[in-house]
């Protein structure tokens, strides 16, 4: 028997191992309707109900579930010891949904807490989070409406933002934003100062947090933003940059700058990908604290795609058009790793 072989090959999963135990995952995933089977009361959820025109059954309901819950594990668990820290989520109806996910086989033993409150979205879609209170401990949060409005004045009826303060793993205080932002119904162009202002908003909630609280305070802002990195709302309104410079402390790091550039994204339309997805931090996550930045991505594993047709390449949903396709979402989850 060839020892040397043999211990090489026993030594690679430790070397692994002892990798993602140093490590922990924040995400960011937008579930695409994750509707329940009823329809409630003041919530555009009628085509998400059997009497509705997608025949939304429990059959479907409970396959989407775990559907998501095995890219949630997957994801976790492939970068860090015991899963996700935490993830942020959008496109979810209610609370319920959510009690319903963690209660999946594949989530059921990480025993992950809810953060989540219904919004004044047109739709009844929220934002939440997920978290494992082992790794993350919540201190405070709240849901902050950005008060958009269109050029008429008129109130934009769209996500509230989660703002959260917590401690990860017992030693970095952190923040995170947890964001939805204005669709491009209507065009890219007209739907943009929608966009503008939420930017501002999530702006000044850094600002404020880094002025009243911690100038180095580790800030991160996640969410499908409708908005690549390179657009104004991103760039300019948010104020990112796409390389580090520890002399510009206002500015805020964009890893995804340069994932965009390497010609991939996290939905996909007319053949073109977009990045909405997107994780922004301040910069002190990168020196300061016991959990650093090492690393941003996109998951993406072969069964989140469609394998043939027309759509070969693109995002396995759960419905293409009519046709209900049993798949996941039209949006890759994101994430990055912090590294002890």
């Amino acid at each position: 028997m060839n020892y040397r072989l043999l211990t090489i090959l026993f030594l690679l999963p430790l070397g692994l191992f002892a990798q993602i135990k140093n490590q922990e995952v924040i995400a960011f995933y937008n579930l695409e309707n994750l509707f329940d089977t009823i329809n409630q009361e003041n919530v555009n959820d009628g085509e998400y109900t059997p009497q509705g025109r997608k025949e939304w059954n429990t059959a479907k309901y409970e396959s989407k579930l775990n559907n998501m819950a095995k890219v949630l594990y997957q994801l976790g668990d492939t970068n860090s010891k015991k899963g996700l820290a935490l993830v942020g989520v959008c496109e979810v109806e209610n609370r319920q949904v959510l009690e319903d996910l963690v209660s999946t086989k594949p989530l059921k033993k990480r025993k992950l807490s809810i953060i989540h409150a219904d919004s004044p979205d047109k739709r009844g879609i929220d934002v939440a989070m997920l978290y494992n209170p082992k790794k993350f401990k919540v201190i405070h949060y709240q849901y902050l409406n950005p008060n958009i409005k269109t050029e008429e004045g008129d109130t934009v009826f769209t996500r509230d933002v989660l703002v959260v303060k917590g401690v990860l793993r017992k030693t970095d205080t952190v923040y995170v934003l947890v964001n939805h932002w204005p669709s491009r119904y209507g065009g890219e162009e007209k739907s943009r100062p929608r966009r503008n202002q939420a930017a501002l908003f999530n702006r000044s909630i850094v600002d404020s947090i880094k002025l009243n609280e911690n100038p180095l305070a580790k800030v991160f802002i996640m969410g499908d933003l409708n908005d690549d990195p390179t657009n104004v709302s991103v760039d300019e309104t948010l104020n990112t940059i796409a390389d580090l410079d520890l002399t510009d402390s206002v500015a805020l790091y964009n890893p995804y700058y340069n994932i965009l550039n390497s010609g991939t994204g996290t939905l996909k339309y007319r053949g073109k990908w977009n990045l909405f997805d997107q994780v922004i931090f301040t910069q002190s996550v990168t020196y300061d604290g016991e959990y650093l930045f090492e690393s941003a991505n996109i998951f993406n594993p072969d069964y989140l795609f469609q394998q043939d047709g027309d759509y070969k390449g693109y995002p396995l949903r759960t419905f293409g058009g009519k046709t209900y396709l049993n798949g996941y979402s039209d949006h890759l989850p994101v994430y990055i790793i912090l590294k002890k």
